[in-house]
């Protein structure tokens, strides 16, 4: 097997549902005590957030830098971000290293392409919902985007940093994720893109009328996919 290196922290909560999907299908892939050789360096989401909140891009991105490096050093030979908020520095942490950083929005855009999906919802936080960075590296697989309801976004932000990223699962909010899905299946798409590594939290992936892409899970995976070579 090949190690895998995990930039993490981003939040905790998250990075803990990776490290338990890829080593439950390693373990399904290989079976008996077989688990993932993994490297994981968890950041301090306190200090990443609030750069990201002041938009500060060269302070999160020098964080990010950083781990990548000391992950490389470690003998990782790929790493993922487990953040879809934190790929807009993606090119900035990439250029600084000489393995590969699998980007989640690819590797969704490919899974989504070979479904056959042209037509999406893209729900997660503010900067995800808005910016191009994101947006874009789906666009490029052939998605076409429901422009960003501002609304959905703000609210998101609030349950994401005020609950789920210190392990707070609410109902209410788990009615409003649902009551939104319901609206959004009203529109002319073919699926949602679940873009927050968090929001698998309080949103049953399995149980809506559209196809739903959970992006922690197809990211996490394909890093299994890297591990077993």
């Amino acid at each position: 097997m090949h190690k895998l290196g995990l930039i993490g922290g981003l939040s905790w909560t998250s990075t803990a549902r990776y490290y338990a999907i890829i080593n439950q299908a390693v373990h399904r892939a290989l079976g008996g005590q077989h688990s993932a050789p993994l490297l994981i360096e968890s950041l301090d989401f306190a200090e990443v957030a609030r750069c990201a909140t002041e938009n500060d891009w060269d302070c999160a991105s020098a964080q990010l830098i950083g781990a990548a490096q000391r992950l490389e050093q470690g003998g990782a030979g790929a790493l993922l971000i487990c953040a879809n908020s934190m790929h807009r520095v993606y090119d900035r942490v990439q250029a600084a290293v000489g393995i590969p950083i699998l980007h989640i929005a690819d590797i969704v855009g490919k899974t989504m392409k070979a479904d056959g999906i042209e037509r999406a919802a893209l729900i997660g936080t503010r900067n995800v919902m808005t910016e191009k960075f994101y947006r874009q590296r789906l666009v490029g697989h052939g998605i076409s985007l429901l422009p960003a309801d501002m609304e959905l976004a703000e609210r998101i932000d609030r349950i994401v940093y005020d609950e789920l990223t210190v392990g707070k699962v609410s109902k209410e909010s788990e009615r409003y994720m649902k009551s939104e899905l319901t609206d959004i299946a009203k529109e002319d798409v073919q699926a949602v893109v679940l873009a927050c590594t968090e929001l698998e939290l309080i949103v049953d992936v399995k149980a809506n009328v559209l196809p739903i892409y959970d992006c922690t899970s197809i990211h996490a995976r394909a890093g299994v996919d890297f591990i077993l070579g």
